[in-house]
């Protein structure tokens, strides 16, 4: 175990902001983990936990002890006739994981393809896209508990699991470090192709049998064509949440904007397209210096290169106030800000 002062973040966050940890360490295991909740700067300093940095943003130094949690290995711990029972560890990248699923057989993440970050962070968002959320694969996750040294079990409802949510991002935020996940994969999959594009460009392709390597195939393309690369240009992928409005708040908006992108949740709830909101009051490419709004995909705040987080964090204020004065709807970030 080697704790580092003055550590450089730059390389560590996907946003490419360049601030620095007044400590910091990586760890592979986690008996190195449990060696460094002994330490005295664990005791006394604030603690962030990064994994791939992808949903973060970092607006200053961080006056703390930064971990790296770089935890591998993939395990098949249990199977039957319709499923695998994989346990993943937090460290390993959650698209390589998904590239091993699909390659393997195993459905239920294949629409998750090219989501940036490390496994043990998708829990924590409950991460989603095209129709699906991880929480339909979960089955549980072991934890530590920072404030007594434990090793803790959550099943599914134990985390309860929410729109880009979970009891990891509110009522017991900083309280556990995520050590594993493990997740029922299924060897015969019932595949989701309604969401977006998705069915548009395996019909373009003339595939009328997919299996999950071409589900997988057609959204990493969809993704590749909207979104940057964040080893080219600093972003953190979506920067808010779509917002959930009722029935009547729905119908309010579509007398003056009946184009409105909605997607019905239940008979009385309804997801916006937060990029369409933010397209329609005229973000989408906006460029402020060196920082700004993606010109194919509104969700996406952007650095083009020495922003620090403080401009980009300024800018969704802004965006959030005029969205609400425009539309009349609250915005939330998916991004957590440090």
């Amino acid at each position: 175990m080697n704790i580092i002062e003055n550590y450089p973040l730059l390389k560590l966050n996907t946003f490419g902001i360049d601030v620095k940890a007044k400590y910091f360490t990586s760890i592979n295991t986690i008996n190195e983990l449990i060696e460094v909740t002994k330490t005295n700067v664990f005791k006394d300093l604030e603690l962030l936990i990064l994994g791939g940095g992808s949903n973060i943003l970092l607006t200053k130094d961080f006056d703390g002890l930064v971990i790296l949690n770089n935890i591998k290995g993939k395990e098949i711990i249990d199977q039957n006739q319709q499923s695998i029972f994989l346990k993943i560890g937090a460290g390993e990248n959650w698209h390589e994981l998904v590239m091993y699923c699909v390659d393997n057989g195993w459905g239920g993440i294949e629409n998750l393809s090219l989501i940036p970050g490390n496994t043990g962070t998708a829990p924590m968002q409950n991460i989603g896209a095209y129709g699906v959320e991880i929480k339909e694969t979960f089955i549980e996750l072991e934890a530590l508990e920072i404030s007594s040294g434990k090793i803790v079990k959550f099943n599914n409802s134990d985390c309860e699991f929410g729109y880009r949510e979970s009891v990891f991002k509110n009522k017991m935020k900083n309280q556990y470090i995520i050590l594993n996940i493990t997740l029922e994969l299924k060897k015969n999959p019932v595949l989701n192709i309604n969401y977006g594009d998705v069915k548009a460009i395996l019909e373009s392709q003339n595939i009328k049998n997919p299996g999950i390597k071409e589900v997988s195939n057609a959204i990493i393309s969809i993704r590749q064509s909207k979104l940057p690369d964040p080893k080219k240009i600093g972003n953190s992928g979506s920067f808010f949440k779509n917002p959930i409005v009722s029935l009547n708040q729905l119908e309010l908006i579509k007398k003056k904007y009946p184009n409105v992108v909605n997607y019905e949740i239940n008979e009385n709830e309804f997801k916006i397209a937060a990029g369409w909101l933010i397209e329609r009051a005229g973000w989408k490419g906006k460029k402020f210096n060196n920082y700004g709004v993606h010109e194919k995909q509104a969700l996406v705040l952007v650095n083009y290169g020495l922003a620090n987080g403080m401009e980009i964090f300024e800018l969704s204020e802004k965006i959030i106030l005029d969205i609400k004065d425009k539309f009349g709807i609250t915005r939330e970030r998916e991004v957590n800000i440090i």
